[in-house]
């Protein structure tokens, strides 16, 4: 990755991974459970989200992680509902985000044209690459893969057993590393995320 490219996709990224976990530690706290709290993960500081190897994953080789934020589930008030709110609650965050970045570009445009303002050029595409970049990461995660936000929001609708879930997440996460390096490194086209999340952000733009 040129370093030009990085100055565009580098906000994105830390802003979509830090609200990303910070909605799953928010919504593990608000549902009862503090564990994420004491582990100092209900903050917007990045560097108490990124791991750095995800992280360096992420910029070179087009797939990564954060740290994954952690919870008690004899906490919780309602473990069958309470984990598939706090899986849902990083996705849905990247979603929100995705919309409010873009509903940004808009506005500046406007106050542009009537010469309230004058925003950077390359301001206005590092907000546009943000607003992919999350989109992105809300289609990716609800993937139902293991060890994916999706999967754990199917496990709850199906009300799988411990012993089940964890046998799927053994099974789960080598095909995902399997599939992640075949886009990435062979060129197969098996999750099309990058042209989604393109579509999401045109049809966002255009309402």
């Amino acid at each position: 990755m040129d370093w030009q490219r990085l100055v565009y996709v580098l906000p994105g990224i830390l802003l979509g991974l830090t609200v990303h976990e910070y909605c799953h530690a928010f919504s593990a706290w608000k549902l009862g459970d503090s564990t994420a709290r004491n582990q100092g993960r209900l903050t917007l500081n990045p560097l108490k989200h990124i791991d750095p190897i995800g992280f360096l994953f992420l910029l070179f080789a087009g797939f990564g992680w954060a740290k994954p934020v952690q919870f008690d589930p004899y906490q919780l008030r309602n473990l069958r509902r309470d984990k598939a709110i706090i899986a849902a609650a990083g996705p849905l965050s990247n979603l929100v985000l995705g919309i409010l970045l873009i509903f940004g570009i808009r506005a500046i445009i406007y106050f542009q044209a009537h010469g309230m303002i004058n925003i950077p050029i390359v301001f206005l595409n590092i907000m546009l690459s943000a607003s992919t970049i999350n989109f992105a990461l809300f289609i990716f995660n609800l993937i139902p893969i293991p060890p994916l936000d999706g999967s754990h929001i199917l496990f709850s609708a199906l009300d799988l057993k411990p012993q089940t879930e964890n046998m799927l997440l053994k099974i789960g996460m080598p095909i995902l590393l399997v599939i992640l390096l075949a886009q990435n490194f062979a060129h197969v086209s098996i999750l099309p995320i990058g042209n989604l999340a393109i579509k999401m952000r045109d049809f966002f733009f255009s309402i």
